[in-house]
């Protein structure tokens, strides 16, 4: 049977737990360039274990909702970074940690514009973009080992809006 969660709107105070939500919000920290450039300083704890960070693109098919999933990851060496490079919103599926393997998750749905840093070894989704392109740039770890466990749920779960 099919579990039901609901898509929350993504909040920094609710995604917390998690990681950082890219946005702008408040006043920018500094103005640069001649003060034509607002800077919203260090926004997101990025963490990598013995290796150095790197950007690369991903492109996603888009998907809809409601959406189904069983499959989560985590990355145990590094955080992740996704930034949108469109306007369209994407859905953020995250999970506590319950004695290394992933609790109930939780849903986000961004505004499009915003974007996650997920930390280092916090179970989620997949990329799940909701609409345009699905072109992201992500900043993460780049090293010679493993950083990548799965986990599949032995039912679904349904996100809905």
């Amino acid at each position: 049977m099919t579990e039901t969660i609901a898509a929350w709107p993504l909040t920094a105070e609710a995604f917390a737990p998690f990681g950082e939500v890219l946005e702008v919000s408040g006043p920018p920290t500094k103005l640069i360039n001649a003060g034509k450039c607002g800077r919203w300083h260090d926004r997101a704890l990025l963490d990598f274990a013995d290796s150095r960070a790197g950007i690369s693109i991903f492109q996603s098919e888009c998907f809809a909702l409601p959406h189904d999933f069983d499959l989560v990851e985590r990355h145990p060496e590094g955080s992740q970074a996704f930034i949108p490079m469109s306007d369209d919103p994407f859905l953020v599926i995250v999970a506590p940690d319950e004695g290394g393997r992933p609790g109930d998750p939780l849903a986000f749905l961004t505004t499009g514009a915003q974007g996650v840093n997920i930390h280092r070894n916090v179970w989620h989704g997949v990329l799940t973009p909701l609409g345009g392109p699905g072109l992201f740039a992500v900043v993460d770890r780049i090293g010679t080992t493993p950083n990548l466990e799965e986990f599949r749920y032995p039912e679904p779960f349904r996100v809905t809006a």
